[in-house]
């Protein structure tokens, strides 16, 4: 399919009309700012929200509602002749749609995929609206503490995974001759998100996607997460002896990084391909 990059001066044909057709059928990935701000508008904790309205251990929103545009269910948080009960704290994902984002070097890049604009199909009335740029649009949306939690997520997915690669090439494990390691990568990034986010286990998806810490501010709330993570790491292999023990802990923390990036949209398949060919040149073997 196609794909249509743009800059922030280029002019979208739509302004939003709120109909709630792209409330039916889609794929919502969170982090996990993303989900307390869905919980807090809902006044549950992020617990109840996460466990009532989340798939996979927070990562992706349920769509199990009623059946609408295109006979596709609805999302979890769709109200028949309402919209969106959660609108306010809605995610980065929806705040962007029809537009995607991506981030290569440091630099942003928003687009659409298809030969034609998305919305106008189930939104036709869209074409008699005032017409926005993408930088409007975005600031419409009010996306900016969203795309900085978002980024922020990005670098806190790499910090875990460089856990899983000191637990591997720092504590002798990979100068023992271990072979073990590297493969249960691969297939991590190669399972299904149900079977990831099993294989980690409650305490883990706990403390990754509903982490105890409440604050507006994106960058703060990160920041907290990063350090409440090392400290955890801190508390269950701090005290490794084994080879095996070691083994097992880069695995799971390897896990934990890419079931965290499955949740920011990245592939979990490609990036277990490039940790495994960094490791890799660092003398790891498989």
């Amino acid at each position: 399919m196609q794909t249509n990059k743009l800059n922030l001066q280029d002019i979208l044909p739509l302004t939003c009309s709120r109909t709630g057709n792209c409330c039916f059928g889609k794929i919502i990935y969170l982090n996990p700012w993303e989900l307390l701000n869905l919980a807090n508008e809902k006044k549950n904790t992020a617990r109840e929200f996460r466990d009532q309205y989340c798939e996979f251990g927070g990562i992706r929103l349920k769509f199990d509602g009623k059946a609408g545009w295109k006979d596709q269910q609805a999302c979890s948080q769709y109200v028949d002749n309402f919209g969106c009960s959660v609108h306010l704290g809605r995610p980065l994902a929806c705040r962007l749609y029809p537009l995607g984002r991506q981030v290569q070097s440091e630099e942003v890049h928003y687009m659409y995929q298809g030969d034609e604009f998305p919305c106008l199909e189930p939104c036709c009335e869209v074409v008699e609206l005032p017409q926005f740029s993408v930088g409007e649009y975005l600031k419409g949306q009010m996306t900016e503490k969203f795309e900085t939690a978002q980024d922020a997520y990005l670098g806190l997915m790499q910090n875990i995974a460089d856990i899983a690669f000191e637990l591997l090439l720092d504590t002798g494990l990979s100068e023992s001759g271990d072979k073990a390691t590297l493969p249960l990568w691969r297939k991590m990034g190669d399972e299904l998100p149900e079977v990831l986010a099993d294989s980690i286990g409650h305490e883990w998806l706990d403390c990754l996607m509903i982490p105890e810490i409440s604050d507006d501010d994106p960058m703060a709330f990160v920041i907290k997460h990063n350090d409440l993570l090392q400290l955890k790491v801190q508390e269950k292999f701090g005290a490794l002896q084994t080879n095996q023990e070691l083994h097992e802990a880069s695995v799971l923390i390897m896990g934990v990084a890419l079931h965290l990036a499955r949740g920011l949209g990245a592939n979990p398949k490609d990036l277990a391909e490039l940790w495994i060919d960094t490791a890799k040149s660092y003398g790891a073997q498989e």
